[in-house]
């Protein structure tokens, strides 16, 4: 069965054809991630060695709470666009790019007025940072927005060169923000260089952001709007939830310990990202094209990052001493002994990725959201649980066993929408 409006000729592809048209999506996916992953550790670096660790620590803090937005963004209105418009008719997809990049501004300008006056009501060096954070996060948030656009109409190379141009921009704008040599400064450098990657997507798309479109998105997708915001927000404030506690219960340097483990997987979790971009879109095109195959699509793709976490993880544990120490310096020596339950936990999560770019495919929000809640509340609990019986270590094989467990539970999840969806096959993920 064809989208209405969708050209018959692009479900005739042939099977080799596809096959190369999905590598090159994937590809631009992990291009994209990888140049949006070394703006963000190059800026970090630059932020940290020019500030000082306390200035750094309030950037952190407007760093942060950026990334909370990212997610409220992201679930009201660029997920609906990937689900619901990935592969569809061009007409189709304009429209709906334009209401969802306006919703995104419109999130920005609302979350930034709250972070604006809070700041200034705050005050200090904290209250600044987050007033110029009010200030950019229009800016940060249209700029994340078109590169799930691009990904939704297969334009993955677009989301990539915008990625390069906030690059790009970043340079100027962080020498002038250093010759200030405040965290101000850099805040406003950072957002302004993400502002001008946002106009030129503009020009990239050529479709004007519809900011008047905003609640007529909401109103259309709150099906899956409210419970992705709920999904996405859940999943962030887990691992927030997770480094508090283990603080409280270990001690601050245990935090930073499973921070250098995790850093060890630093790459793989770079490939985890890139790959989060495409995998849903190119989920909602098989399940237009050849719904037969939507879970053998969705086992491959989990099944292939698992296995790939599990051989940089088996790779790292023959990284010899001094190499590692070369990297994480005095911390390899702790950070070391987590290697095992680190690489088995994000195996996990690779192998759950792929049953959720297939529920989200799918449009089932209400498993979709279970599935998360159920794989969240399993994260803290085996993380503080673990930290509580036996420390770090024990934290970290906690995180290991809830994050396989929750992969079932996301599998589990999937079957059953797959097994409803055989039974209806005439139900299909809306377009309009």
């Amino acid at each position: 069965m064809t989208t209405e409006g969708e050209n018959p000729t692009t479900t005739a592809r042939p099977a080799g054809s596809a096959r190369r048209a999905v590598a090159g999506r994937l590809s631009w996916g992990l291009a994209d991630q990888a140049a949006s992953s070394i703006s963000n550790f190059v800026v970090g670096i630059y932020v940290a060695r020019s500030l000082g660790l306390a200035a750094f620590g309030v950037f952190s803090l407007a760093w942060v709470t950026y990334g909370v937005v990212l997610n409220v963004s992201r679930g009201v209105a660029t997920d609906p666009l990937v689900v619901r418009f990935s592969g569809v008719p061009t007409a189709s997809w304009r429209a709906a790019a334009a209401r969802s990049s306006g919703t995104a501004l419109c999130v920005g300008g609302a979350l930034g007025a709250v972070s604006l006056l809070l700041g200034l009501a705050v005050g200090g060096q904290v209250g600044t940072a987050f007033a110029c954070l009010g200030v950019v996060l229009p800016g940060l948030l249209l700029q994340d927005a078109w590169r799930f656009v691009f990904f939704a109409a297969g334009a993955g190379r677009k989301a990539f060169v915008n990625d390069l141009v906030w690059g790009v921009a970043l340079v100027p704008a962080m020498v002038v923000a250093a010759r200030v040599g405040s965290v101000a400064a850099f805040v406003l450098a950072w957002g302004a260089s993400a502002a001008v990657a946002a106009v030129y997507g503009c020009f990239q798309s050529g479709i004007r952001p519809q900011v008047t479109g905003a609640r007529e998105w909401l109103g259309t997708h709150r099906d899956l709007a409210y419970r992705y915001l709920v999904e996405n927000v859940t999943n962030s404030g887990a691992s927030q939830l997770r480094a508090y506690g283990l603080g409280a219960i270990v001690g601050v340097s245990a935090v930073g310990v499973v921070r250098g483990a995790e850093l060890l997987l630093g790459p793989f979790m770079a490939v985890l990202m890139g790959l989060s971009l495409v995998t849903v879109a190119e989920a909602a095109r098989v399940l237009r094209r050849a719904p037969h195959r939507l879970g053998g699509f969705c086992l491959l793709l989990g099944g292939g990052q698992a296995v790939a976490a599990l051989l940089w993880g088996g790779a790292l544990l023959l990284l010899p001493d001094r190499a590692g120490e070369l990297v994480l310096g005095g911390v390899w020596s702790s950070a070391s002994e987590l290697i095992v339950p680190v690489t088995l936990g994000v195996a996990g999560a690779g192998l759950g990725t792929g049953a959720a770019a297939g529920l989200r495919a799918l449009g089932a929000a209400p498993r979709s959201l279970r599935s998360q809640l159920i794989a969240s509340v399993c994260y803290v609990t085996g993380g503080l649980g673990g930290a509580a019986v036996a420390g770090t270590v024990g934290s970290a094989w906690g995180v290991a066993a809830a994050t396989l467990t929750g992969s079932a539970v996301w599998w589990l999840y999937l079957r059953s929408a797959l097994r409803e969806r055989h039974q209806n096959p005439l139900s299909e993920v809306r377009t309009s």
